[in-house]
């Protein structure tokens, strides 16, 4: 992946990953560092999860999902994204720490720093202790909180005094999907009609994925507000959450297809964002989900609103949308119904065309 970082005055900084292959389909040589402004730093990231590891479900390990390992050439980039093993920190998930996954972190981050290279730390990449999965269903309870805190806990303590770069959750809003409403990513949960899968085994596409959105959201918050009481003022550093998003067009320049562009865009990206900047979720989202939607409470708002210094994009292309309405009147519905429109892909568009 390429990492880019740009700074900005309303949002701290944005931080945009661009998938390689945009790269390599427009030609190499149709960017330069001229080309960017001051402010942007490249670099190259990779997950512990697809690197490898193993944490919830480990049927999920060396599947088709499981992604590709970076290779070395990375190391000739100046700033290397990456994300730490949940279970490689914390026995168990809670409780004891575990010396030798802390030795291996110690290890690889300071050999980083040795070659001039800035590591910016994920701390959750589609990663979960199986035990925790087992005893209270991880994301789906509100105990994660509590836990993803502790978990946090250790690794600014251990690695901050190195480590500037702190991004709690990756891609959470295609893991809250893909996890638990399509159950094509871990841990797997989803229902009829809606998983993709044949063996979900547990799961509630229609409540869950709001469900465990709201908990990575007052994770997210508990986490970000411990390191700025306890660490930020001597180590400063920089914690923020990644999400992935489309670049949403009309599908026509009708009216409804232009209302239905925006409501996309409350869907997908509102649903992580609003609450960040603002302390609560979308309208045009609450009111679709209805009772099935779960509320913050005045402090939780509070908590949540501006708890983060950078904002994570995973980005590969644009999607145009078209109305589907017609998909609210089902009695039984999840997200993607939810939202009321259907996205179509056009291969032959340029996939970077991206607005900030």
């Amino acid at each position: 992946m390429l990492e880019l970082s740009l700074s900005t005055a309303s949002f701290k900084f944005v931080v945009i990953n661009i998938a390689l292959f945009v790269v390599l389909v427009h030609g190499a040589n149709s960017f330069t560092r001229d080309d960017f402004p001051p402010g942007f730093v490249f670099g190259a990231g990779s997950s512990a999860y697809q690197a490898g590891g193993r944490s919830i479900k480990p049927r999920w390990k060396d599947s088709k999902h499981m992604g590709y390992l970076c290779p070395s050439w990375e190391y000739a980039w100046r700033h290397r994204r990456c994300s730490m093993l949940w279970i490689s920190q914390v026995q168990d998930g809670k409780g004891a720490i575990n010396p030798k996954g802390l030795l291996y972190y110690n290890n690889l981050i300071s050999e980083l720093i040795s070659y001039g290279i800035q590591p910016h730390v994920t701390l959750h990449h589609y990663d979960l202790p199986q035990v925790l999965e087992n005893e209270y269903g991880g994301w789906v309870s509100r105990k994660i909180v509590k836990d993803f805190t502790g978990y946090a806990d250790v690794c600014f303590r251990e690695f901050d005094d190195r480590v500037k770069y702190w991004t709690t959750v990756n891609e959470a809003n295609v893991f809250a999907l893909g996890g638990y409403d399509s159950g094509n990513m871990p841990p797997g949960r989803c229902s009829s009609p809606f998983g993709v899968v044949d063996n979900c085994s547990a799961g509630s596409s229609s409540t869950e994925p709001y469900l465990v959105t709201h908990h990575i959201l007052l994770g997210h918050a508990s986490a970000a507000r411990l390191y700025e009481k306890r660490y930020k003022d001597k180590q400063h550093g920089f914690i923020g959450m990644n999400i992935f998003q489309y670049w949403f067009v009309p599908f026509t320049n009708s009216i409804t297809d232009k209302i239905a562009a925006q409501r996309a865009k409350d869907f997908y990206i509102g649903w992580y964002l609003n609450p960040l900047i603002f302390g609560d979720y979308p309208e045009i989202v609450k009111k679709n989900v209805g009772s099935r939607f779960p509320a913050f409470t005045s402090p939780e708002s509070k908590r949540i609103k501006g708890s983060f210094y950078f904002i994570g994009v995973n980005y590969y292309n644009k999607m145009h949308v078209k109305e589907k309405s017609s998909s609210l009147k089902s009695k039984i519905r999840d997200f993607f119904a939810d939202t009321g429109v259907e996205l179509i892909f056009v291969r032959n568009e340029s996939a970077y065309e991206m607005k900030i």
